[in-house]
């Protein structure tokens, strides 16, 4: 089954501010210039921007070390948010990269707002060749980073909350490769996207949900709560990396 891909309109004011930082960079770029657009958290329901800085990738024809300097001269500053972070890229490192960051990309042809130039997009074809190996690779080095951080942390319940905190973070785009492998477009939303991987690999979907729900939350919960809540995801994290490593992709 594949369902059509939901798109979310950033904010106005990430907009403005995105597009605002661009002008002298586009300027400074001239001719080589080609497209740029908003992408990562921007694109998410309910982002922040004085939380997180706003994603703008750029690319361009060339972009030889001579130009360096004066590009990086043109690049807007701001002490106040929204902060803007930026990659350059030339057209070619994009189509050489394509087999070698299948996630990133795929994520990146779903997920983005163009802000000026062509939509590059559109005829990007990104190969599904190493999908599984990179997805079950980045499954397998976050269990291992996340059994780690429980051994050396489990006596110190804010330190198991950073920890979750931070790691969680990075499955999002994975969940969402996940879904892409299955041959579905995946949901807009964080909770829809968890939902669907749990149905998809039979799993838990409350005890993915619980590292999330305990990443927004400034305090950790008790020792025991947090414990409990960093054993269950680390539970289906380890069933969901044996999933994937029995999956037979053409």
């Amino acid at each position: 089954m594949t369902t059509a891909i939901e798109r979310n309109e950033p904010a106005h004011f990430v907009l403005s501010a995105a597009q605002r930082w661009l002008a002298p960079v586009r300027e400074r770029l001239g001719d080589d210039f080609l497209s740029a657009y908003l992408t990562g958290g921007a694109m998410n329901p309910g982002f922040d921007p004085t939380k997180r800085h706003v994603n703008v990738l750029v690319v361009t024809r060339e972009l030889p070390i001579g130009k360096l300097d004066g590009l990086a001269a043109a690049i807007p500053h701001s002490q106040k948010p929204p902060h803007i972070d930026p990659m350059f890229l030339t057209m070619q490192q994009v189509q050489r990269s394509l087999d070698v960051f299948p996630i990133e990309w795929l994520d990146l042809k779903e997920r983005h707002w163009r802000l000026e130039g062509v939509d590059l997009f559109d005829t990007l074809e990104v190969p599904q060749t190493y999908l599984r190996l990179q997805i079950e690779q980045e499954l397998r080095g976050k269990h291992l980073r996340l059994k780690q951080e429980y051994l050396t942390g489990a006596a110190h319940p804010e330190y198991l909350h950073a920890a979750l905190a931070r790691l969680a973070s990075g499955f999002h785009t994975l969940f969402r490769s996940l879904i892409r492998l299955h041959g579905e477009a995946p949901p807009a939303t964080l909770e829809r996207v968890i939902a669907r991987v749990a149905e998809i690999h039979d799993l838990d979907a409350g005890a993915l949900q619980g590292a999330h729900k305990l990443r927004a939350l400034r305090k950790h919960p008790g020792a025991e709560e947090t414990r409990a809540i960093f054993k269950a995801f680390l539970t289906q994290v380890e069933r969901l990396t044996s999933a994937v490593d029995a999956l037979r992709v053409p």
